[in-house]
């Protein structure tokens, strides 16, 4: 392992997240990569070989509490064989606990399938066995705690109680979109989990956990002055936002714009974008099924550009749409072509089209 840069997909869950807390404590250079299933897993398989095909160190590539299909595990072991054979020097290994998976365990070495364990002890036991590791005191007692809620072991009740909190914990840490934001979602997931194991040997935990999930997601999003939660991770939003303007910025008939993503709630987020970045005409937010809302700041009509990109409309500084035929992505690059394939359609229809400030 000496060297290798680890890539470490794994599942959207407190089983999944929890794996990759268990490698936080290993000292190899690791990138964390979160799919639920369906679609989602092979394209964050292409992600990974992408970055890997244009790199020239040594990988691992870790999946965790996520099994493949037949055909995903045939195509990926041939994915890897390719790397390899193009000198690559690729190692992958699948460390998972659904039945479902036993037909790809049969056939693939790489392929480790115990459906007695959660994918986290495993991911637990493995490391201790493989890697180095630098095991903080209360790492047995987690795993043991996602291990019984994860396998619903209600007569391990203490342990079973402070799991189900842990995972409403990350169930409910929604403020972050993770197509937009893959890093910072997974960090704000995994530094909650991180507060949590701090009260496991407390009296009444669950219920300590409990009151405290409010103040925890809070403290991550402070800065320095206090406010609602709402309202801090507004602000956090907003500054991922400007940090990633040289992507994400799109242009259409001489006014510029900025896309995102599946951010959701564009009036406070949207707007407040716009009120910290004026060099921006607009905004623009596609959720996952292809709604698109717009909102502007005195510069130009979005009731117009809706209306020309998707026959939408509105207001002149806030107006919404649907694109015909969208394909749900999990990757922001893919939905940024598909909206300058309309951009650019309508521009050459169009041609140039002058606004009126409102």
């Amino acid at each position: 392992m000496q060297n290798r840069i680890v890539h470490h997909l794994s599942h959207v869950d407190l089983d999944g997240y929890s794996c990759q807390l268990v490698m936080r404590y290993t000292p190899y250079t690791k990138y964390n990569y979160n799919a639920n299933y369906g679609a989602e897993v092979k394209a964050k398989l292409e992600e990974i070989l992408e970055k890997i095909q244009k790199s020239n160190e040594s990988a691992f590539i870790l999946i965790s509490d996520l099994n493949l299909t037949a055909d995903e595990s045939k195509w990926l072991d041939h994915e890897v064989k390719k790397l390899n054979e193009n000198k690559k020097d690729v190692k992958v290994q699948l460390l998972d606990h659904h039945g479902s998976g036993e037909e790809s365990a049969k056939k693939y070495d790489w392929y480790f399938l115990d459906t007695t364990r959660c994918a986290t002890k495993i991911v637990y036991d493995y490391v201790k066995e493989n890697f180095s590791f630098d095991e903080p005191s209360w790492m047995e007692k987690f795993v043991n705690i996602v291990n019984a809620v994860d396998l619903w072991k209600q007569e391990e009740e203490e342990n079973f109680e402070y799991g189900k909190v842990c995972m409403r914990l990350v169930t409910e840490t929604r403020e972050l979109n993770r197509v937009m934001f893959p890093i910072e979602d997974t960090e704000y997931k995994l530094a909650l989990l991180h507060e949590a194991v701090k009260y496991i040997d407390e009296e009444n935990a669950p219920i300590i956990l409990d009151e405290k999930i409010h103040s925890l997601k809070k403290e991550f999003f402070k800065k320095e002055n206090d406010n609602t939660l709402d309202n801090l991770a507004t602000e956090y939003i907003v500054d991922l936002l400007g940090n990633a303007k040289a992507e994400k910025t799109i242009y259409y008939k001489g006014y510029k714009g900025y896309l995102s993503y599946g951010v959701g709630n564009t009036s406070i987020i949207g707007n407040g974008f716009l009120t910290k970045f004026p060099e921006y005409d607009f905004i623009v937010d596609i959720s996952y099924r292809g709604t698109m809302s717009l909102r502007a700041n005195n510069n130009v009509s979005v009731a117009q550009i809706s209306k020309e990109w998707v026959d939408g409309g509105g207001h002149p500084n806030a107006a919404g749409g649907r694109i015909q035929g969208f394909k749900e992505q999990f990757r922001y690059d893919k939905v940024k072509i598909q909206l300058e394939s309309i951009i650019a359609k309508k521009e050459s229809v169009a041609g140039e089209l002058e606004y009126k400030k409102i």
